[in-house]
């Protein structure tokens, strides 16, 4: 299933706080001449899709220092297509690709139906350097929770690192709520955390309206 912004208008610790602060294809999704954001699609990873992920991981190599104290490398991209929270169930497991202007600018892990029935959780939200502060995170997020909607969920969950205050805010401009810090787990998924993955992070639930 593909969704789709033709608007043109604005399981672990790391989910949130990529979004607009943290391809495919290499490059800017450039806006249009009149000064529009490219149209933007969300669409189900593909095995093909793997060279795409793997750049923009590559890309984003400064955000997976800051957020887990490691450079990314080639077990990240097996960690996303195989990493489940405890108890999911493989099935429910979805990796999102984001296309804008003919660019992969993101990639979303989430687990549907987990940990309940009408609960998503999501373990990685992240954008291109180049889409970063563009509103394309806030699009990707709307689109997120429109699928979600469709899948018949009503809460979608994520955790942001205590400390990144640019994580909050945009969790919070969704309407999402942030609970007490907690320690994060020995192991985020079925991988061991690294090593900036050992302090505390805030549980985040974002409602999904009714479709």
């Amino acid at each position: 299933m593909t969704h789709e912004d033709r608007t043109g208008t604005g399981h672990g610790g790391r989910a949130a706080g990529a979004a607009e602060d943290a391809g495919g294809h290499q490059g800017a999704a450039p806006r249009d001449p009149a000064g529009r954001p490219p149209h933007l699609v969300v669409r189900d990873a593909e095995p093909a899709d793997e060279p795409a992920v793997l750049a923009l991981f590559e890309a984003c190599g400064d955000w997976f220092t800051a957020a887990t104290g490691l450079p990314s490398g080639p077990g990240d991209l097996q960690s996303l297509f195989y990493a489940l929270p405890e108890g999911a169930d493989p099935d429910g497991k979805r990796i999102l690709l984001a296309e804008a202007g003919g660019a992969v600018v993101g990639v979303v892990d989430v687990v549907l139906h987990h940990p309940r029935p009408d609960t998503a959780a999501v373990g990685l939200f992240l954008v291109a350097p180049e889409a970063r502060r563009t509103g394309l995170g806030t699009r990707l997020a709307g689109l997120l929770l429109e699928r979600a909607a469709d899948e018949g969920i009503r809460r979608v969950t994520a955790t942001v690192p205590v400390g990144q205050p640019a994580g909050e805010a945009f969790v919070t401009a969704l309407g999402g709520t942030l609970s007490a810090a907690a320690p994060v787990p020995a192991e985020v998924g079925n991988r061991r955390a690294g090593p900036r993955e050992t302090g505390a992070v805030h549980r985040v639930e974002v409602r999904v309206a009714g479709r």
